[in-house]
């Protein structure tokens, strides 16, 4: 028993005819015929009626008809499965990443995936946050690791990776090095370094001094974290940086948790929730890498 026979014999079925049939599978009236008789060969039965001008279901006919259309479906059902493989293979991903940011259990989920679906073409894109977001609700990246202030832009659907509280990091001789304590108001005595805005910790501070009516001065702004902790380690300025950021810099800079900054600055997986396999799998690649001990 072959798909294509079960197919014209749900074909005749519905057309109640066999000429209308063939041509609605688009073979001969004869082709149909003889895979219907062989098919009432391998049965032990006869599916039609032919004594009459019209093709009509015997009761054996009757019998297989829903069967026969539960197979084709099941049929159609792998063929859609392996499309959606087939597009992964034959697809191509355009992945964002934030400016200044090196996340490596990002970079281990793009060699999974890659490793997993070769075909794929892989881009990687830098920007900032804002633009990163923009991005992936118009269709131009189709996942992003953003900074950001909400735990889910509107829109979009979304993976928290890293909730830390802000953190104002100077070298040991400086004034705020010898506090236990230090608030937004003891900040505004001094300049900031900062990320521009646009960046997730920027948005979290920003919002912040907003609700006090405070007005820092952003003296420099710089897109990585070496930078910065590079500028306030020189004394230039006080830098803002969440708290993991600045535990890479303790042999030179000393952190304190900004207190009445409660919010805390985001880093996550950003996608649209009608995307398609590809960002799906590099999903499951992400959630795997990024809850791997060693990742946090």
């Amino acid at each position: 028993m072959e798909l294509r026979q079960l197919e014209y014999f749900v074909a005749v079925a519905e057309e109640q005819n066999f000429t209308r049939a063939a041509e609605r599978v688009h073979i001969s009236q004869s082709g149909v015929s003889a895979q219907i008789r062989q098919l009432e060969r391998e049965l032990g039965a006869e599916l039609f009626d032919r004594s009459a001008r019209t093709a009509t279901l015997t009761v054996a006919g009757k019998a297989a008809l829903e069967h026969a259309r539960a197979t084709l479906a099941a049929a159609g059902a792998v063929s859609q499965a392996v499309g959606e493989v087939a597009d992964l293979i034959r697809g191509r991903l355009t992945v964002g990443m934030v400016i200044g940011c090196i996340v490596t259990p990002l970079f281990d989920a793009l060699a999974a995936f890659h490793r997993a679906h070769p075909g794929v073409e892989i881009s990687l894109l830098e920007d900032n946050s804002d633009r990163l977001v923009e991005r992936v609700r118009e269709g131009a990246v189709d996942l992003a690791l953003v900074g950001t202030a909400l735990a889910t832009p509107d829109g979009l659907d979304a993976l928290t990776i890293i909730s830390e509280r802000l953190v104002a990091a100077v070298p040991a001789g400086h004034p705020l090095a010898k506090r236990r304590r230090v608030t937004l108001r003891d900040l505004v005595a001094y300049p900031i370094v900062c990320m521009p805005p646009g960046t997730g910790l920027r948005t979290v501070f920003d919002q912040a001094c907003a609700a006090q009516n405070l007005q820092p001065v952003i003296a420099l702004q710089a897109s990585a974290a070496d930078a910065i902790a590079d500028l306030a380690t020189r004394g230039l300025a006080v830098a803002i940086l969440s708290d993991s950021m600045a535990a890479h810099y303790r042999d030179r800079l000393t952190a304190r948790t900004i207190d009445d900054v409660e919010t805390p600055a985001l880093l996550a997986l950003i996608w649209k929730s009608t995307s398609g396999p590809a960002v799906r799998e590099l999903l499951v690649c992400s959630r795997r890498a990024f809850t791997k001990p060693d990742s946090g």
